[in-house]
């Protein structure tokens, strides 16, 4: 990969990550417990969160004797965690003074970047690889497919712009002052977020429980609808096709695609380049994703394509309208059974046979139309709120990168002539090390000369 050197304010220097941090990878876990009052917190790579910070839902934790015996994965202030493979490679947190556990251990799916503080100030080097541009050097290692990662070469391809230790610290005491406004500008952009899904919920709420049709006819629908399970009036499409087999240009709709909460799909892929077969789906089918069924991703098709393992494809029958059902998959009843009659831990997955099991009342064809049109013109609304909230986030994120950019290239702070170049530390650290390492000795090969009748080892200075 071309990196791009650019010119430094005078005193810094370019180098490389391996320069200055130690790399440690974590294990597999040993003999789960149940809670923090039976052991250590054991974090994977979904308990990264977005903001370089940690989320510890659904945490595990192993015995605390477990966690003793380990010689690598145990985590410390100031370590750098980064995700060294599956979907979220890449993505890095820092261990700050706000994390809340005195001991945690990472799992083989995260490696820890421990810095040389008299080189780099932690913090500093944690916004760099968080930054756009330190993304992108990380993830030049990437091998693999979908379930790829990175290497611990990643560290050899990551070039990282040093400047005086002094400097790193004004760095980051602005950038702390910075993005505690940005955050605080997002949080209430995420709690409106949150409201506006609750607004969701309760509208659904109201449609499936008659409330939003009660005034279109004054009979009581309860009494009119029919209580049946979701096997009895939807089915699962079991087509399959191998992409590369078919002359089709086809449509590729992975779990990535689909928005959370959303009815509708907005983007898509290309089959072409998938390898192997997949789930037909057509017009009108209802896309559901049977992977972590809290993400609640269900969304009506409205071209022909193919999808992705993890995606069941529902189709309605004579008694239900499409449109229906999938409001039907969003409302909070079929999302805590999906949940419920979900397996596994760190992936959790629920089946048809199991959603087929979900039990309602399904109102006449003629109700559903106008559930339809109640919910549409409610949730249109939202749709649009939604999509302002969006584009505020997503300008929110393009002002954080912007100001790292800022900061990584010496227009965040004043520079001091008196701060200690960075190429200066550079070399102690160099010296530091050839001083550590253990002094090879040379063989000297025996030769024919009476002088020499013995081998003989001298050390190399």
């Amino acid at each position: 990969m071309n990196i791009d050197l650019t010119a430094l304010p005078k005193g810094w220097v370019w180098t490389t990550l391996s320069k200055f941090i130690t790399l440690e990878s974590g294990s597999r876990p040993k003999g789960g417990v149940r809670s923090i009052l039976e052991g250590i917190p054991s974090l994977g790579g979904e308990h990264l969160n977005d903001e370089g910070g940690f989320n510890f839902e659904k945490i595990k934790y192993v015995p605390e004797a477990y966690f003793k015996s380990l010689n690598k994965g145990q985590i410390y202030p100031d370590d750098i965690i980064v995700v060294k493979d599956g979907a979220t490679t890449g993505k890095t947190s820092f261990v700050d003074s706000n994390f809340p556990h005195q001991h945690a251990a990472v799992n083989e799916h995260l490696f820890i970047v421990r810095v040389d503080a008299k080189v780099t100030f932690p913090k500093y080097v944690f916004y760099f690889l968080f930054s756009s541009k330190g993304q992108k050097q990380v993830l030049s290692d990437f091998r693999g497919a979908t379930v790829g990662g990175i290497s611990r070469n990643f560290p050899l391809k990551v070039t990282v712009p040093i400047p005086p230790l002094a400097e790193q610290r004004r760095i980051v005491a602005k950038l702390a002052v910075l993005f505690t406004h940005l955050d605080a500008a997002v949080d209430n952009l995420k709690e409106a977020h949150l409201q506006l899904h609750r607004y969701r919920q309760s509208i659904l709420k109201a449609a499936f429980e008659g409330a939003l049709t009660r005034e279109w006819n004054e009979e009581d629908r309860k009494d009119l609808r029919e209580v049946v399970q979701l096997k009895e009036v939807a089915n699962l499409r079991r087509e399959k096709v191998q992409p590369k087999d078919s002359s089709e240009k086809l449509n590729f709709v992975g779990l990535k695609h689909i928005d959370s909460g959303v009815s509708i799909l907005k983007r898509w892929g290309d089959a072409s380049e998938v390898k192997s077969t997949k789930a037909r789906f057509y017009p009108n089918d209802v896309l559901y994703g049977k992977l972590r069924p809290y993400l609640d991703k269900a969304v009506i098709a409205e071209m022909e394509g193919i999808c992705s393992a993890d995606i069941l494809v529902i189709t309605a029958d004579s008694k239900m309208i499409p449109r229906f059902l999938v409001y039907l998959l969003h409302s909070h009843p079929f999302m805590s059974h999906g949940i419920a009659t979900s397996s596994g831990i760190t992936l959790p997955r629920t089946s048809w046979d199991a959603l087929g099991e979900f039990t309602f009342a399904l109102p006449s064809l003629t109700e559903q139309k106008q559930i339809i049109s109640e919910l549409e013109r409610h949730l249109s609304v939202a749709d649009e709120i939604e999509a302002t909230l969006d584009a505020e986030i997503k300008r929110a994120e393009r002002l954080r990168q912007s100001i790292l950019k800022q900061a990584f290239s010496g227009q965040l702070v004043p520079q001091d002539p008196n701060d200690e170049p960075a190429s200066v530390l550079l070399e102690k650290v160099r010296d530091e090390k050839e001083r550590q390492q253990p002094r090879r000795r040379k063989t000297i090969p025996k030769s024919k000369t009476p002088l020499s009748g013995k081998q003989m080892s001298l050390p190399l200075n």
